[in-house]
């Protein structure tokens, strides 16, 4: 039963990473940041860019987090069913 489990999670795990990896840029601003990042990319700046980046960086951070959390509990879990 946990095999079967760990299995479903994994594929769910595998399938989740494939899609984040693979998406596309997303333009992740608020009406006011984006145009003072279209502002200065017409004027030759990369700035605009950063931001997004920037914005996306803060946007998965929690996911990651939550994730790193979990893998250690679930690591962590699997140890003491192995011991008893």
């Amino acid at each position: 039963m946990k095999a079967r489990i760990t299995k479903y999670l994994s594929i769910l795990a595998l399938a989740f990473t494939l899609s984040v990896g693979t998406s596309t840029p997303a333009q992740a601003q608020c009406p006011m940041c984006r145009m003072s990042a279209e502002s200065n990319l017409k004027n030759g700046g990369t700035q605009g860019r950063g931001l997004n980046n920037g914005i996306l960086f803060m946007l998965a951070m929690p996911y990651l987090v939550v994730g790193a959390i979990g893998f250690v509990w679930w690591k962590n879990r699997r140890k003491e069913e192995e011991i008893v």
